[in-house]
């Protein structure tokens, strides 16, 4: 079973193998409420993995380190497994869904893990890791269905214990459940008062609706920008534990984790994966009531593929109104373009794409379309340029 004592023997095997990570104060991501990150994007592999990952490797036995040990991941628990196994002498191998960010497969071979590289998501490497398992003799080191892996993922609410006693409320991301197992168990365990919600991707909500349902549910697909929490199945012992400890589970969109990364980007100068911004999009977008609370945001990871950073950015411009594309139909003259220009500009906005184009049948001969894509400051900006542009004459398709 889960103890309280496991927890703190996880803490001490992790005294010198993991970051004590900080926590920051964030004020601006939501106005009216005291926002607090516990930023295990710092951590060493870039995520909170390696502190279950290690903690259940120097428990293992020296005739299983001998054997080796086999995991699956969506590419965090890969890297915390092969440092783990690194650290220790044992021989690893990982295996990963074909469509793991590659920065996370390079990564992984970095520490000297042997990667298989699996068709599907995390649960058909899962399925493929049971199988080399049981063919070659490895020890499983499961991602989260593990008490010893959630003992040591618990080691981070003894720390936010210390650093932030008085806290109301912790927002965790939810994959398979490890993380908040942990976190939820052990704050409980020691100061049931507080309050520890959940957040998933909505196009990954296991745990949301077995919780929901009573019972443990299984996805058909997943979809989500945040893999480290695309998960279609949650664990039997975290759905145990999730269901007794956690207060409420929420979903978040791909378009709020996109504002809440690059929220952090730009206010905070921290960089997280899709999975490591789903608590603060929680925070951000109300779906935790945080008014006038003392809330901690939990930051799981950072390791961001930087090939889809740009798009994730482009998204939460979009999201949080710091750009928009207007499309205007003119009356083909001189001058209408300057005059366009002139109102955009006198409120502001900063003009960095224009497209003209000729207008179509079925329309005036002497019709035609301006598209124009726009930075802004927030939608009530956008609200002001498109009142103004229509007070001037100018018709918004």
């Amino acid at each position: 079973m889960l103890t309280l004592d496991n927890v703190y023997r996880a803490s001490y095997a992790l005294r010198d193998v993991v970051r004590k990570t900080d926590v920051i104060y964030a004020p601006k991501l939501c106005p009216g409420a005291q926002i607090y990150l516990k930023t295990e994007n710092l951590q060493i592999t870039g995520s909170f993995k390696v502190r279950g990952s290690y903690y259940k490797m120097s428990r293992l036995s020296d005739a299983e380190k001998s054997r080796g040990v086999i995991a699956c991941s969506a590419g965090n628990h890969a890297q915390g497994v092969a440092l783990s196994a690194q650290r220790n002498g044992i021989k690893a191998v990982i295996c990963l869904p074909d469509g793991a960010p590659i920065s996370k497969v390079e990564a992984t071979k970095s520490y000297g893990a042997e990667v298989c590289l699996v068709k599907g998501v995390y649960d058909d490497a899962y399925k493929k890791a049971l199988e080399l398992r049981d063919e070659k003799g490895y020890t499983f080191i499961h991602p989260f269905d593990d008490e010893d892996v959630i003992a040591g993922q618990g080691t981070i609410a003894l720390e936010l214990m210390e650093q932030i006693a008085d806290m109301d409320a912790v927002i965790v991301p939810i994959g398979g459940g490890g993380l908040i197992s942990g976190i939820a168990y052990t704050l409980k365990m020691i100061k049931p008062d507080i309050k520890v919600y959940g957040a998933q991707a909505q196009g990954a909500p296991s745990m949301a609706n077995s919780v929901r349902d009573g019972e443990i549910e299984e996805l058909a697909s997943v979809s989500t920008i945040a893999d480290g929490i695309a998960v279609k199945k949650p664990g039997s012992l975290t759905y145990e534990i999730c269901k007794e400890y956690v207060d409420g589970i929420v979903t978040v969109s791909d378009d709020e984790i996109s504002a809440a990364i690059l929220a952090l980007m730009e206010q905070q100068k921290l960089v997280t994966e899709g999975a490591g911004a789903a608590a603060v999009a929680a925070a951000m977008f109300g779906k935790v009531e945080v008014m006038g609370k003392k809330v901690v945001c939990l930051l799981s990871g950072g390791n961001i593929d930087v090939t889809i950073l740009s798009r994730v950015i482009r998204r939460g411009l979009l999201m949080s109104g710091r750009t928009c594309q207007l499309m205007i139909e003119l009356v083909d003259k001189p001058g209408q373009l300057k005059d366009v220009s002139a109102i955009i500009a006198d409120l502001g906005g900063n003009v960095t794409s224009v497209h003209h184009e000729r207008a179509n049948e079925g329309s005036d001969v002497n019709g035609c379309y301006l598209r124009i894509i726009l930075e802004t400051r927030n939608f009530e900006h956008i609200k002001q340029i498109r009142e103004a542009l229509t007070g001037a004459g100018f018709r918004l398709i």
